[in-house]
């Protein structure tokens, strides 16, 4: 007798990386940053913004793409990835398309400078477990061996990174602020006539490492040079 045939694969959206859904057409609203393409739409009022939400909702090809939506007086953030490639895909520059025709059909305006994702990260020897004491204290889930998030993705994730570099009793944290790459220059410009200095631009364009005057450091970072979004932050699956 035969063996009963395999279902067939699930085709999954082809990938893309963050250069790919740049180029591509009617996307000029979206910024890749950190977990995904990120919009920010400008509304008038909460109303404004509330009845923008619900129309890009009720649209069948925005439902099933389940994109976090962020309501405020000022306005509706979206946030695109496709989770079941872990990444951003050709879907989510349709999904990205739609949910721009439907911001200009409500007389939304996009606004990419208000956009930016921030990660603060925790290095440590790889002996030193810190990681149950972080995930216990800030109540994240853990996607993976090097990042916890927010289970509702609203508040900065946390980078666990392992470090050979790190001397024995001190740990070292830095935080990570990942803005759009048109931005960048301007945000950097902005810290150096507010004190502060750059330590390392060596890994420029994809991040270069700022100072303030007390030598706290902060990572600000683009998707320049980056293969994908480097997507860690997804939905906890079931215990």
């Amino acid at each position: 007798m035969d063996a009963t045939p395999e279902p067939p694969a699930r085709d999954l959206p082809r990938q893309l990386s963050p250069e790919a859904f740049h180029d591509a057409e009617g996307v000029d609203d979206w910024r890749v940053l950190y977990w995904g393409a990120h919009a920010f739409f400008r509304a008038a009022s909460y109303a404004e913004g509330a009845a923008f939400v619900a129309a890009i909702t009720s649209r069948d090809e925005v439902a099933r793409h389940e994109p976090d939506v962020d309501l405020r007086h000022e306005g509706v953030a979206v946030k695109l990835i496709s989770r079941d490639v872990r990444d951003l895909s050709v879907r989510d520059v349709e999904v990205a398309r739609l949910v721009s025709a439907i911001a200009r059909e409500h007389g939304l305006v996009a606004d990419p400078s208000v956009l930016q994702v921030v990660q603060t990260a925790v290095a440590s020897p790889e002996a030193a477990d810190v990681t149950p004491f972080w995930q216990a204290v800030l109540g994240y889930v853990r996607p993976n061996d090097t990042h916890l998030v927010d289970p509702l993705r609203r508040s900065s994730s946390v980078f666990l990174q392992p470090t050979e570099f790190v001397r024995e009793g001190r740990g070292r944290m830095h935080v990570d602020v990942c803005v759009p790459h048109d931005q960048v220059e301007s945000r950097i410009a902005a810290v150096l006539a507010a004190g502060g200095r750059i330590v390392d631009d060596s890994f420029a364009p994809e991040w270069w490492t700022l100072a303030d005057a007390e030598n706290h450091k902060v990572d600000v970072t683009t998707w320049w040079g980056r293969e994908s979004t480097r997507l860690e932050e997804e939905r906890p699956g079931p215990a």
